[in-house]
C-alpha cells in the first residue's frame, strides 16, 4: 500500500492545487448565501472526486483480462499517454493567460455566485471535479494506480481516501475557517480572490506541466 500512495500523492496534489475552484470557493464564502454554497460546493467536489477514482480503479483492475502478461505495461502506456495530455492542456493554459497590461475581466461565473442555492453549487461542485479535463486526467490516473496494484478492498480503500483528502484539502481549508469564525478571514479570502484571479493561468499552467512531467517519467518507469 505504501508505494501506491507515493504515486497517488502527487496526483492528489495536483488537483488540490487548482486556482478555479479555490476562487470559486472563496468567492461563495463572501456571498450573503455563503454557509449553504460554500457546503455544498464542498460535498459536491469530495463526491466527484470519489466517484471518477472509484470507477477508474474498478475499470482499471480489470487490466489482467486483456493478456496473460502483467498489465504493467497497458499501464505504462496510459500514464504517458495522460502525462502528454497534461503537457497539451499546459501549453494551451498558459497562451490564454491575461497579458501584464491587461485588466483581468471578472469572469461571468463569478458574478453568478450570489444567486447559488445549496443545491446547485452541489452539482456545480460534482460536475466540475468530475468532469472538468485536468481533474478527469488526474483521477483516472490515480484510478490505474490503485486498481493496477490488486490490493484488498481496505488497503485500496485506505489509499483512495488519503488520495481524496489531500485533493479536497484547498477546498475544505477556507471553508473550515470560515464556520470556524477565524479572525481577518473574511479580508485573507478578498486578498486571495484577487491574486487567483490575476495569476490562475500561471497557476494551473505551472501546475500542468509538472504532473505531466511527472507522468510521463512514471509510465516509462513501468517498463
Amino acid at each position: 500500500m505504501g508505494p501506491v500512495i507515493g504515486e497517488l500523492l502527487p496526483l492528489s496534489l495536483g488537483i488540490a492545487i487548482s486556482p478555479m475552484p479555490i476562487m470559486a470557493t472563496t468567492v461563495m464564502l463572501l456571498s450573503p448565501k455563503a454557509r449553504g454554497t460554500s457546503v455544498g460546493f464542498l460535498v459536491g467536489w469530495v463526491a466527484g472526486i470519489a466517484v471518477m477514482v472509484a470507477l477508474f480503479a474498478f475499470l482499471s483492475s480489470l487490466l489482467p483480462a486483456l493478456g496473460p502478461h502483467s498489465p504493467w505495461g497497458v499501464v505504462g502506456v496510459v500514464e504517458i499517454l495522460l502525462g502528454l495530455l497534461l503537457l497539451g492542456l499546459a501549453v494551451r493554459t498558459w497562451q490564454s493567460r491575461p497579458r501584464s497590461s491587461d485588466r483581468v475581466a471578472v469572469p461571468r461565473w463569478v458574478r453568478a455566485i450570489d444567486s447559488l442555492t445549496l443545491w446547485r453549487a452541489l452539482a456545480i461542485g460534482f460536475v466540475y471535479s468530475a468532469f472538468r479535463p485536468k481533474n478527469l486526467l488526474l483521477s483516472f490516473a490515480a484510478g490505474v494506480v490503485i486498481g493496477s496494484a490488486s490490493l484488498p478492498l481496505v488497503p485500496s480503500v485506505v489509499s483512495g481516501s488519503v488520495f481524496l483528502v489531500i485533493a479536497a484539502s484547498t477546498i475544505a481549508t477556507p471553508v473550515v475557517a470560515f464556520f470556524s469564525g477565524a479572525p481577518r478571514v473574511t479580508s485573507s479570502l478578498e486578498e486571495l480572490r484577487e491574486w487567483l484571479l490575476r495569476n490562475v493561468s500561471t497557476i494551473t499552467a505551472t501546475a500542468l506541466v509538472f504532473l505531466g512531467v511527472l507522468l510521463i517519467g512514471m509510465g516509462v518507469a513501468q517498463f
